[in-house]
């Protein structure tokens, strides 16, 4: 499924950037675009990453 329409950016491209260590928005959209076109998908870029550290914390 895609999170970010402008840049074609997928959530298991999103869940592989914040195992290699992304730990905001903007870091994911400094390696692949997310975030930086409309803004559309900043929030779920957001509940991916509160995910990701829920997760990783378990």
């Amino acid at each position: 499924m895609f999170v970010c329409i402008c840049k074609a950016v997928t959530e298991d491209e999103v869940h592989e950037h914040c195992a290699d260590g992304a730990d905001s928005a903007d870091a994911i959209g400094e390696r692949c675009g997310a975030g930086w076109g409309c803004g559309t998908c900043v929030d779920r870029l957001k509940e991916i990453l509160e995910r990701s550290a829920v997760s990783t914390a378990a």
